[in-house]
């Protein structure tokens, strides 16, 4: 294992709330950061994952004990559609935790990730057993974390480090569409395709892609922002709302707009964070997972029996009890753990997926979600 980060001196330290302390070598920015700590168990995609959204305000660890090995590609490069080649347009890590990593060794590579995470402030530490760590995890649920980076000969003490984790917001209490969401609304189109609004609690570009890609005008709303019926004179004819970091259950302007009769003959798509939105619109309930699910391997089965590989990262899931009534069901189920992975209601007017179906990072093989939904927005009336 090698890292530019050792040629700085840099000594690094992960402290959890509950009392348990990594020391290893500091990389990246040279700075101080308390986030929740969570585990991906991915083995690829780490710029996509590092700019993902979703994991605003959390510290990321990578159970691949290998982390770097292709660089990073120009991170503010735009793709066909004006939209970030990577997720977004910023780190959105807190800190990144990994067992090692190596100087990348590819043709697209435009800097190393220790210094792409130096540039954007963000702290990562390396030399850590993330084995021991993801154990810790999944058996004592994810935590808060201090990951604090600086000279070796300096570590700080333990009750320092649990004095910074008191002093900052816990994760439930922080506005992260403050951070994520836009804060005016866009219209993005390559032709003029059907309209679909899309309610932005910090979605991934790549969902937006796939919408583009299908030959679909993107009306690209703030979380908080009504949905039109028409929008410069053209008719609104879907409404998508998808991930984004944080409790949905804090988002309740995005939960009254979802339920408000005017939009009850959009056809409506909801992905990860936008299906627990869509469930509590129509009188579910949410709840936190001991530990999430966050890679590019997790495994859902449909009603009629397929079973596919998945991308996902959230840490809340809909409680399927509190559907009893509904007009939405159960389409599809993690056979892990029994969560819900998927809704729809009877008409096929509304689909909602916890997994991320465009696979960036990851498989696609859910992409006919997109394609369901795309069908439905070009048929309507």
């Amino acid at each position: 294992m090698v890292a530019e980060a050792e040629q700085h001196r840099l000594g690094g330290t992960l402290f959890l709330e509950d009392g348990l302390r990594f020391d290893g070598v500091g990389f990246g920015a040279a700075t101080r950061r308390v986030g929740e700590v969570v585990f991906t168990t991915g083995m690829v995609g780490y710029p996509e994952s590092l700019t993902d959204p979703s994991f605003r305000g959390q510290i990321l660890t990578f159970t691949y004990p290998l982390i770097g090995n292709y660089g990073v590609p120009p991170p503010h490069a735009k793709d066909q559609f004006g939209l970030p080649q990577l997720e977004s347009d910023a780190v959105q890590v807190r800190g990144l935790v990994v067992r090692g990593t190596t100087r990348p060794h590819h043709w697209g590579s435009d800097r190393s990730l220790d210094g792409w995470l130096e540039k954007e402030g963000v702290p990562g530490i390396l030399g850590v057993d993330t084995r021991r760590l993801t154990e810790h995890l999944r058996s004592e649920g994810v935590v808060r974390g201090v990951l604090d980076v600086g000279p070796r000969d300096h570590r700080p003490s333990d009750a320092e480090l649990r004095a910074a984790i008191r002093r900052a917001p816990a994760y439930s209490e922080e506005r992260y569409m403050d951070q994520v969401a836009p804060k005016r609304p866009s219209v993005l189109e390559t032709q003029k395709g059907p309209l679909v609004a899309v309610l932005d609690c910090g979605i991934k570009s790549s969902i937006l892609r796939a919408l583009l890609e299908r030959g679909v005008s993107v009306l690209r709303l703030p979380y908080d922002h009504e949905v039109p019926t028409r929008w410069e004179g053209r008719r609104v004819q879907g409404l998508l709302v998808g991930n984004g970091p944080g409790d949905p259950s804090e988002l309740t302007a995005t939960i009254e707009e979802l339920g408000r009769p005017a939009n009850r003959g959009l056809p409506t798509l909801g992905i990860c964070l936008g299906q627990q939105l869509l469930a509590q619109a129509h009188g579910g309930t949410t709840f936190k997972l001991k530990y999430g699910h966050r890679g590019q391997n997790k495994t859902i089965q449909f009603s009629d029996g397929r079973a596919l590989i998945v991308s996902e990262n959230h840490g809340y899931a809909v409680d399927p009890k509190s559907l009893a009534g509904s007009v939405l069901a159960p389409w599809a189920t993690n056979p892990d753990d029994g969560t819900l992975e998927g809704l729809r209601d009877r008409s096929g007017r509304i689909l909602a997926l916890q997994g991320h179906p465009e696979g960036h990072p990851g498989p696609q093989e859910a992409g006919f979600v997109f394609d369901r939904f795309a069908t439905k927005v070009k048929r309507r009336p």
